[in-house]
């Protein structure tokens, strides 16, 4: 696919971060996830890199304008030329703000913001469902990918354990979150006509599919 622009949207547990991991290698552009990108970014040492470490390293949100100086530094590079996916970002109404200046001096504008919906009691479902091992780290899912044996890890036989992040009253605060500081972005996005809401529910090839046919509607030059 040709010059695909595209921001994904949803709640924890959308399966946002999956689906743009597929497409993006399916259609040769990055897959932009700002906490993946920050990490990178601290650990090459570049100058904004070096700047977002301190903050990361003391727990602290990084800025906003680091976020979009690394953002910028990203699309830069020759991978990102025919496109990207930003997935998970823009969070909040000033970034997203922010990012319309930067693609409009790039040149590059939004071809399409895709918001995955998903009901908040599969959310609940899904991200309460979750289980680690401790040891050697494997993760699974009550539901979709048990263990053989319940409460056991398949690969090293140590109990396994729900990790804070996805007990149910956590879970549920995260969700209040996003709808508070992330859901106003649908708004945003759909007075400027590019949001296409996709049901995130179902089979994942099937919710992939409502996205390629969404994508294909509106790609820039």
């Amino acid at each position: 696919m040709k010059g695909v622009r595209l921001v994904f949207l949803g709640p924890p547990g959308a399966g946002k971060g999956t689906q743009a991991r597929e497409l993006a290698a399916e259609w040769g552009v990055p897959q932009i996830a700002t906490g993946d990108m920050l990490r990178e970014a601290a650990s090459a040492g570049t100058a904004l890199g070096r700047q977002a470490k301190t903050y990361m390293d003391r727990g602290a949100l990084v800025p906003d304008d680091v976020i979009i100086g690394l953002i910028a530094e990203r699309l830069a590079q020759p991978d990102a030329k025919r496109g990207f996916i930003l997935d998970g970002f823009p969070r909040t109404i000033p970034q997203a703000e922010a990012l319309d200046r930067l693609l409009k001096d790039l040149g590059r504008p939004l071809d399409r913001v895709v918001f995955l919906d998903v009901s908040e009691p599969e959310l609940l479902r899904r991200l309460t469902g979750r289980r680690s091992c401790p040891v050697c780290q494997a993760t699974y899912h009550l539901v979709s990918a048990p263990p053989r044996q319940a409460d056991v890890c398949d690969r090293c036989g140590n109990a396994l354990i729900q990790r804070v992040d996805d007990r149910e009253e956590t879970v549920r605060k995260r969700l209040a979150v996003y709808a508070d500081q992330t859901a106003p972005l649908l708004d945003y996005y759909r007075n400027q006509r590019l949001l296409a809401s996709i049901s995130g529910e179902g089979d994942p090839d099937t919710v992939r599919t409502g996205i390629r046919r969404t994508a294909t509607d509106r790609v820039g030059p």
